[in-house]
């Protein structure tokens, strides 16, 4: 992993699950991370309520565009968190692979959508300790 590790999260539509994790991981980490996100049928927005629930955590992923995921994506990562997106991440020797399952908050009310949010919190601050320790 280099000095400044990049995490790449991939859901199926990039507009929920994968958008939170980014949120987080970029208000928790600051610079020590790169952060990427993606999916493999991106939407063409982020869901409403899960912008709502991050508001509610002082996080603001409304300006976020769902993302293809690309190979290229996945080469430039050192960490890809998959939540629900199946066999359509390509897998490349020497990176590390997690897969997150995670309840889907397409559709969802808000407070279902606040459940998937904070399990997702307490799994980035996790690997944030485990990834870049001092910015934990």
């Amino acid at each position: 992993m280099t000095d400044k590790p990049t995490v790449l999260f991939v859901c199926v539509h990039n507009a929920g699950r994968s958008q939170m994790a980014a949120g987080y991981l970029r208000e928790l980490a600051g610079d020590r991370v790169e952060v990427l996100s993606a999916g493999s049928e991106p939407k063409d927005r982020i869901n409403p309520v899960a912008i709502e629930a991050m508001a509610e955590e002082g996080i603001d992923i409304a300006g976020s565009t769902p993302k293809i995921l690309t190979v290229e994506a996945v080469k430039e990562s050192d960490v890809v968190i998959t939540m629900g997106c199946g066999d359509a991440c390509p897998i490349f020797p020497g990176k590390r692979y997690e897969d997150w399952e995670l309840d889907d908050p397409a559709g969802q009310q808000l407070e279902m959508v606040r459940r998937v949010r904070d399990d997702i919190k307490g799994r980035v601050e996790a690997l944030l300790a485990e990834i870049a320790p001092a910015a934990a």
